[in-house]
């Protein structure tokens, strides 16, 4: 009947996307088997260069006074090197008073239009406005025009004169504090050779309640084995978060911040892959960051996380793939699979549920498809004999019991190994990073850690279909004790 026919089309597409699924948590599973490399430690270097702190805040009068204030306080590193820029976005609090009071300098940015109100808009300004007080207070030099051509034996790169003041700037959310060698460090890497790179993601609030710390070990998990893995094996590393250091010939060369998306970070890094910049990771520089605490605030957060990387992977997949071919080089499909999470939760959500409850009612209605009778019809010596006796002859109802005996096991397995092993990895290697005297302080947040995952695709379900702005988050209490 024309039902089995659908059936069994159904059932091959449904092949093709496990296989589709099955490559990038594969790439996962790799990482989490490669934990046992050693971190890369950049060379120490004498030359101090001299950085500039970028904030973006949007109503952020709660936390933003702490943060600058614990930047210029802590840091070991000289204070006439480094100079902390607010940029306060549409604010109708009191951001720009509290960030001035803690001793940084502002900029406000007002825009009526509501299809502004992103972070990418904010920095957009905020770095014009920053690369004016560069060419004011720089003294002469020059940057590269293109540094992604090459160059032939015996000649020099085309130059472009012009004043320069900052080395490299650093991107801080409002919530943010740094561990205090964190300049020191991505100073040590910009000494190195790093025009961009990315710093260990922890949490400030990390043991507030096992939600915090199940939701901890999610995100801790892409910088403890993905980013360290990736730096190990020199594949470009994601630099997609705050902390991120920017060089600032880059901001000169492109004239500011060239991407105001929703997931403007991850494009802007994408934009200087293409540009063959290599992307580094810096674990031993830890920004601590304000953690979902409920799965309100969660849905908040990946809202925007899923509208803005589920556009963006579309608008650049094809040039992945084709940049991967062009220069030889993975990571670029190695990044493009990773973000390809984004799309596969709705899969998660919504297809393979409708898939197997719809083959479950189809066989409990005692229904089988043609490649099952074609099994049958083998094992029982009809037809291709030399395959006959493989498959066993199974009832419609026993079809069913089949299908939640694999649907179990396959969810037993992604909570035993891909939850609890991966959380108890994290908190064995890097509990002191997750602000926890010791490593039982964490063990209900690994026994959350596969129910946070569920709540995660979930989310990121919702902001796929979503349209999210940028509006003002709900902080949560600050653990002092992290930031040593």
């Amino acid at each position: 009947m024309w039902y089995d026919w659908v059936y069994y089309y159904l059932t091959q597409i449904n092949v093709g996307i496990l296989i589709f699924i099955g490559i990038p948590f594969a790439l996962q599973m790799i990482y989490m088997l490669l934990f046992w490399l050693p971190k890369k430690k950049f060379k120490k270097t004498e030359k101090i260069n001299r950085i500039a702190l970028v904030i973006p805040a949007h109503n952020e009068e709660d936390v933003i006074y702490d943060t600058v204030k614990d930047v210029i306080e802590n840091q070991k590193y000289p204070r006439d090197m480094f100079d902390v820029y607010v940029i306060a976005d549409n604010c109708n609090d009191k951001t720009e008073e509290l960030a001035k009071k803690a001793g940084a300098t502002v900029f406000v940015h007002t825009d009526p239009d509501p299809r502004h109100h992103m972070v990418g808009f904010a920095l957009e300004y905020g770095f014009k406005e920053l690369l004016k007080i560069d060419s004011e207070k720089g003294a002469p030099g020059e940057y590269i025009l293109r540094p992604w051509k090459r160059v032939k034996k015996g000649q020099k790169p085309e130059t472009v004169k012009c004043n320069k003041y900052y080395d490299f700037i650093i991107r801080l959310d409002a919530d943010n504090h740094i561990n205090p060698e964190f300049f020191s460090l991505m100073n040590d890497a910009y000494n190195n050779g790093a025009k961009i790179a990315r710093p260990y993601e922890s949490a400030l609030n990390m043991t507030q309640s096992a939600y915090t710390k199940a939701c901890g070990l999610y995100y801790i998990f892409d910088s403890r084995c993905g980013s360290r893995v990736r730096e190990r094996l020199h594949i470009d590393a994601h630099v997609n978060g705050p902390g991120s250091l920017i060089e600032m010939d880059i901001i000169r060369r492109i004239g500011g911040y060239d991407t105001v998306t929703m997931c403007e970070d991850t494009e802007f890094n994408f934009k200087r892959m293409f540009e063959k910049i290599k992307p580094h990771f810096v674990e031993d520089a830890v920004v601590y960051e304000d953690l979902p605490s409920t799965m309100k605030d969660t849905l908040a957060r990946n809202k925007r996380l899923g509208a803005g990387n589920v556009r963006m992977l579309g608008r650049y997949a094809p040039k992945m793939f084709f940049y991967s071919i062009k220069n030889h080089n993975p990571s670029y499909i190695e990044a493009f699979l990773n973000y390809l999470f984004i799309p596969i939760c709705p899969i998660l959500c919504l297809w393979l549920p409708g898939y197997y409850i719809y083959a479950y009612i189809y066989h409990f209605m005692g229904h089988m498809g043609p490649a099952e009778i074609i099994a049958g019809n083998l094992a029982a010596g009809k037809g291709y004999e030399p395959i006959a006796g493989m498959f066993p002859v199974y009832t419609p109802n026993q079809w069913c019991v089949t299908y939640a005996y694999v649907i179990l096991f396959c969810i037993g397995v992604l909570f035993a190994f891909c939850g609890i092993l991966q959380g108890v990895l994290m908190v064995f290697s890097d509990y002191k990073k997750m602000g926890a005297k010791r490593k039982r302080d964490l063990i209900s947040g690994v026994i959350l850690f596969p129910f946070f995952s569920i709540i995660y695709v979930i989310t990121i379900t919702i902001g796929v279909f979503s349209k999210p702005k940028w509006t003002k988050v709900r902080r949560n209490p600050i653990n002092k004790e992290v930031n040593p």
